[in-house]
């Protein structure tokens, strides 16, 4: 991983979870992170956990919000220069039940963030640097994307959209930028505690490695992916499911 030495990463959403365990693994590898997240506080707590103002800035604000993301981008060229990654890994889940049950507003909100957030940053990253420099970009889906979630249907679909987004991105962009995208199982983090809350073993064992996930084992591939060793991958969805689409279970 020693290319991802000096390069700059956005990574959204990452004061906390698969996030910050993202932002960690490329500060490990070397490269600085901006990150971005809606309250100021723990973001401010995640920049000094990373290493502080020499690797790490935060900007605060909410991912799907135009204003939010020019600042964003501008700070990360403005402090260090470049925009070489883009990791987009906000997600947002508001409802629960069937998808016929789902009030429009909110499906609307889910795919803002979920789908069309994204797109707003891939686009704003390549026309500030990417298009005249290249890049990597790895959007965080979910193998709820790839099968169906009873319960978080709505959020499932908003996932598969953004797999979609990915590959058409992929073309669009290819030569110089490359997309890829994670689909994760269950994670042990804030977001997902529903999932598992007080049954974690009896969740985790549809599993094959009879585990959930942690955040490092999405932050490795998404590493991976950003990576020159990944220098010939684009448009594909790296499953990160310990298994678990093998068979049964979330």
């Amino acid at each position: 991983m020693d290319a991802l030495t000096d390069r700059v990463a956005i990574v959204t959403g990452a004061s906390r979870g698969i996030g910050f365990g993202v932002a960690q693994a490329l500060v490990d590898a070397g490269a600085k992170v901006v990150i971005t997240a809606r309250k100021p506080d723990p973001l401010a707590e995640a920049v000094a956990q990373l290493g502080g103002e020499s690797v790490a800035l935060g900007v605060p604000g909410k991912a799907d919000d135009a204003d939010h993301q020019d600042e964003a981008v501008a700070r990360t060229l403005e402090t260090f220069g470049r925009i070489d990654f883009l990791v987009n890994n906000t997600g947002i889940n508001p409802v629960y039940g069937p998808i016929l049950d789902v009030d429009t507003a909110a499906a609307a909100k889910i795919f803002g963030v979920n789908v069309l957030s994204p797109l707003a940053w891939t686009r704003k990253v390549r026309d500030a640097w990417m298009g005249e420099h290249g890049g990597a970009i790895v959007n965080v889906s979910s193998i709820a994307g790839l099968r169906t979630s009873p319960g978080i249907g709505m959020y499932g679909v908003s996932k598969a959209a953004l797999i979609r987004l990915t590959t058409e991105l992929a073309h669009e962009l290819a030569p110089s930028i490359r997309v890829n995208a994670v689909a994760p199982a269950v994670v042990k983090t804030t977001f997902a505690t529903a999932l598992y809350a007080d049954r974690e073993e009896e969740v985790a064992s549809a599993y094959p490695m009879q585990r959930l996930g942690v955040p490092s084992d999405v932050a490795g591939a998404v590493t991976f992916l950003l990576s020159e060793q990944a220098g010939w991958i684009t448009g594909q969805t790296l499953v990160v499911d310990g298994g678990v689409t093998l068979g049964g279970g979330l």
